[in-house]
């Protein structure tokens, strides 16, 4: 699941920088901010399964200015969180262990991934993939053994490159503190970020700061308006903070001391598979919506190959295999049986002379030789090419209708591109695989032959009747060959001899016989086109295409890949099975 969800991450964040949309730009920012959540919440699942005895995380959050490190100095006791009356002066998550020791935080690299750590005096406002972890050598009266962690603000214009330092440390953390001051409490951007981590199911405390006399009562009230507008769980407690000038510091008030010491006491670790599970659930849906209608069009790609292809068949069954007059392999089998019926005085003299023979473009076999007919000059090769091309100029009409009729239409118009560009180089595929297959299917032909000449030995009457037709014809050749050098030898030999032999095979006893042949020879022929030409070839180029569109500017997330993402999604009794 972890692989997957990085991968959507990637996607989308390649797709958002070709985007031109603003609206569909915030639309998947937010998503790519929900995804970057799930993938650091699984990674602190796969932390606690490693590390049980991980210390606790709390993680201060907040808007730019509302005093986030001057709070993590009030609850530490001390200065170790830097403070600045400047906008956006915390760019990295910073950690500071309370009452735990640094080997007891081994585990967080691997949480923190691709993120580095450094000492709090190296980091540098020129990289944002990196956090610190120091040790707080001062005794806190408020918090417990813990990691505290000050985090950057979300809402400032450079925020946007320092965002996902802060969404991890979001994921990370057990216990939330929010941070606001009377002047950004009512910022969307609050709202946005808490309705986001709703589905953390965190125990939160809202710190009021920046408070003036008599204001406390009327900002709790806009904030239980705005915490119920955003989210759907209790209010939390509101501590408000007074500033305190001798310190320098807001005050965190005596009354309640130990409210994040029994607040720690309500997390319980056992919850993170089911809560993690109820975060995926929560936004599958919408972060699998564009991914979904780049498979409803490729599942209309694939109706399409399918409808052309159908029709396809269709036209090779009209005008090949059911043609009175195109239909040539029945009649190379007949061809073939001719030659297994020599007269045996005869055969040399025949085989001699049809080494001298000049023979037709159109020949239905070369005489002397074993193969019966080339492929180049078959009627067949050249229709299947024709079919074959007329199937993708189908294709791309079809592409064009798509692409204007408005869903999708960008995904249908680079596929119709896409289509041409490869044109030629799929025709010629399908035009050397039909020629192989032409060559190939010779064989049934010879078999063909081989069944209605064992049929015929057990039909001695029609047998010799054939025999004799065949010298008749052989030696009515032979004289036209010695007069004429062979010219036009194709119509006199081939077409009376196989008009004769059709004629006495119909009328004889074996009439039914020869049509069953026929007709499984069909039967097979059309099998052996559809699955070696047309699924082989063409169907699977065709299926091939939508892989090669860019990933910058489509998903290109096979279904095989999502159904495997979604087996993940399966409900234990004990919580989430992950990958």
């Amino acid at each position: 699941m972890l692989e997957f969800i990085q991968l959507l991450k990637q996607r989308y964040q390649s797709i958002l920088s070709q985007l031109g949309n603003d609206s569909i730009k915030t639309v998947y920012q937010q998503r790519i901010d929900q995804l970057i959540l799930a993938e650091a919440f699984i990674r602190k699942g796969q932390l606690l399964a490693c590390s049980p005895e991980l210390p606790l995380q709390l993680t201060v959050v907040g808007p730019t200015q509302a005093g986030k490190s001057s709070l993590v100095n009030a609850l530490l006791n001390s200065s170790a969180a830097a403070v600045s009356p400047l906008a956006g002066y915390t760019i990295h998550p910073q950690g500071f262990c309370n009452g735990v020791k640094l080997s007891q935080c081994s585990g967080l690299q691997r949480y923190f991934g691709r993120f580095q750590q450094l000492p709090q005096a190296q980091l540098s406002k020129d990289r944002h993939d990196c956090y610190s972890l120091t040790e707080n050598i001062a005794d806190s009266a408020y918090l417990p053994p813990c990691v505290l962690w000050d985090t950057p603000d979300f809402d400032s214009i450079d925020s946007a490159n320092y965002r996902e330092g802060v969404i991890r440390a979001i994921a990370l953390a057990d216990i939330i503190i929010l941070m606001i001051s009377k002047e950004k409490y009512a910022d969307q951007s609050v709202w946005d970020i808490m309705s986001i981590v709703e589905a953390l199911r965190q125990p939160t405390i809202i710190c009021l700061n920046k408070l003036g006399e008599g204001s406390e009562a009327l900002i709790i009230n806009s904030l239980k308006e705005k915490w119920r507008q955003a989210r759907n769980d209790p209010f939390p407690e509101v501590v408000p903070l007074y500033y305190q000038k001798q310190a320098g510091l807001p005050a965190w008030p005596e009354s309640r001391q130990q409210m994040l010491v029994q607040l720690a006491h309500k997390v319980n670790p056992e919850k993170h598979p089911r809560t993690q599970q109820d975060l995926l659930q929560k936004y599958w849906q919408s972060w699998l919506e564009p991914v979904i209608a780049e498979h409803e069009a490729l599942n209309n790609w694939h109706a399409l190959i399918d409808q052309t292809g159908k029709q396809a068949l269709e036209d090779y069954q009209r005008d090949y295999l059911n043609h009175p007059h195109h239909y040539e392999t029945f009649k190379c089998a007949l061809a073939e049986l001719l030659l297994l019926l020599e007269i045996p005085g005869l055969a040399n003299i025949l085989a001699n002379t049809r080494k001298i023979l000049t023979w037709p473009v159109r020949q239905l076999m070369k005489l002397g030789r074993k193969s019966l007919y080339s492929a180049d000059s078959s009627h067949e090769t050249a229709l299947l090419n024709q079919i074959a091309e007329h199937m993708l100029i189908q294709l791309a009409d079809k592409l064009m209708d798509k692409a204007e009729q408005g869903k999708q239409g960008q995904w249908w118009k680079e596929f119709s591109s896409l289509l041409r560009s490869q044109r030629q180089d799929i025709l010629q595929e399908f035009s050397h695989a039909a020629k192989n297959y032409h060559v190939s299917f010779e064989q049934e032909v010879e078999h063909t032959a081989y069944r209605l000449y064992h049929k015929l030995q057990e039909q001695p009457v029609v047998l010799n009747s054939l025999r004799a037709t065949r010298v008749t014809a052989d030696a009515a050749a032979i004289a036209l060959t010695l007069h004429t050098g062979g010219i036009g030898v194709h119509d006199l030999i081939i077409a009376p001899a196989l008009l004769t032999v059709t004629s006495l095979l119909a009328e004889s006893a074996m009439g039914g016989y020869m049509n069953k042949v026929e007709a499984e020879l069909k039967q097979q022929q059309l099998g052996t086109v559809k699955q070696t030409l047309f699924n082989d070839v063409l169907r699977k180029k065709l299926l091939k295409l939508p892989e090669q569109l860019s990933h910058t500017t489509y998903f290109n997330i096979s279904p095989e890949q999502l159904q495997a993402a979604e087996s993940q999604l399966v409900e234990k009794r004990h919580g989430l099975r992950l990958l």
